[in-house]
């Protein structure tokens, strides 16, 4: 009878360290599973997050698109300019027509005539 007490403790001890192997196991599975996760959010901050991740890939797009709209409306305005230098600088047309409109400018031989609306003289402009 000696001999049982022995046995059922040998079974016993030998079920717990079945039972603990198991949970070990069970333990560094899970642990493997979260290093992995977290090693893929690591990996994965960069790409979205990061200084070339991205959301700023897609916000410096935006703003190059702007950018180039803004371009082609000043590169428009600057060809208008030069044309308009190029004018002022081959032919006095040009020069006469601006002296006249934005001075108020006449020539030695013309009269100079203003037309005034009724409507204006009649409210007192």
């Amino acid at each position: 009878m000696t001999r049982r007490p022995t046995l059922d403790a040998m079974l016993s001890a030998s079920a717990a360290d079945f039972n603990a192997g198991k949970l070990f196991a069970r333990i560094r599975s899970r642990g493997l599973t979260w290093v992995l996760a977290v090693a893929v959010v690591l990996l994965q901050y960069p790409l979205w997050l990061g200084e070339g991740g991205w959301l700023k890939v897609r916000e410096r797009a935006m703003g190059i698109d702007t950018q180039q709209s803004l371009n082609k409306r000043l590169l428009a305005r600057n060809t208008g300019l030069l044309a308009e230098v190029d004018d002022l600088k081959q032919g006095r047309d040009a020069i006469e027509e601006r002296a006249r409109n934005e001075l108020g400018m006449i020539a030695p031989d013309e009269w100079f005539v203003r037309v005034v609306p009724t409507h204006s003289v009649q409210q007192g402009k």
